[in-house]
């Protein structure tokens, strides 16, 4: 008995050790994810945001999944967003829409992250 017990102690703790921490999102990510969408949040890439942009709102999705990472990634976005003066807010509010995407980001220069739930 006592050696099933410590045979199960062990298997627990290998697959402790097989499983990977989440990783938190960083700004680069964000960065990255969202850089193909400048053009058309600027207004100079026509009314419709290219499939790299949506391939990048969608991996957003997919990375922020905590509270803690969309909270996290909303500031990001927010920064990000602080260095495009020439962001059109329209474009900002339709991006997930126009990409087909729900996204609990809001990319937005002036969204309060903290209201993220």
């Amino acid at each position: 008995m006592k050696g099933a017990i410590i045979s199960m102690l062990v298997a627990v703790a290998m697959v402790q050790f097989m499983v990977k921490p989440g990783e938190a999102i960083t700004c680069g990510d964000v960065n990255s994810d969202l850089s193909a969408c400048v053009s058309y949040l600027t207004g100079k890439g026509g009314d419709f945001p290219p499939p790299q942009c949506c391939a990048g709102v969608n991996k957003l999705k997919e990375s922020a999944v905590s509270i803690a990472d969309k909270q996290a990634a909303c500031e990001c976005v927010k920064a990000a967003a602080a260095r495009l003066p020439d962001m059109k807010d329209e474009a900002a509010s339709s991006l997930p829409a126009k990409c087909k995407v729900q996204v609990d980001v809001p990319i937005s220069k002036n969204f309060n992250c903290a209201d993220i739930h």
